[in-house]
């Protein structure tokens, strides 16, 4: 385990983990009896996996498909200039947008990845209109998901 925040998760704490990914709504006193505990150490653990940012939030999981959110596209993105001034800007100027649901800073080639969730082409290009009004870009290329192979919000836990 290389994270320091990981440390001090036990197998009890993961199986926690395991069962809030798959529904953040199971009853704590059902979680208690999955992991071999009563209801009030079980939500203490809960709690403790709260404090320390193991657990951000819970959420509803939204069928972007059934809201016509049909189409996936992932932007990526050449900075305009390499200066904290660009770089503050622009992460500004990503998130703006309802449309941007992931924005990574990368290595290699393009300096930005954002994927997008938009209903169609139309309003793909609305989106990009805007993007690219906003600020000064070298290169921006988009790529149109066909398929999606597999989605998971759930984060690895088998290396604890």
């Amino acid at each position: 385990m290389s994270s320091e925040k990981a440390r001090g998760i036990d197998l009890i704490d993961k199986a926690i983990l395991a069962m809030l990914q798959n529904n953040a709504d199971t009853p704590v006193a059902e979680i208690a009896e999955q992991v071999g505990l009563t209801v009030t150490p079980c939500w203490r653990r809960i709690q403790k996996l709260e404090e320390k940012g193991i657990i951000s939030r819970r959420v509803a999981l939204l069928q972007a498909k059934q809201l016509d959110l049909a189409m996936t596209v992932f932007v990526q993105v050449k900075a305009g200039r390499h200066d904290g001034k660009w770089l503050a800007s622009f992460a500004k100027h990503a998130a703006s947008f309802d449309e941007v649901v992931e924005c990574y800073r990368m290595s290699g080639e393009y300096d930005y990845l954002l994927k997008v969730l938009v209903t169609d082409m139309d309003c793909f290009d609305h989106f990009y209109k805007r993007l690219v009004n906003g600020i000064e870009f070298s290169d921006v290329t988009s790529s149109f998901a066909m398929e999606q192979i597999k989605y998971t919000t759930s984060v690895p836990l088998n290396h604890i």
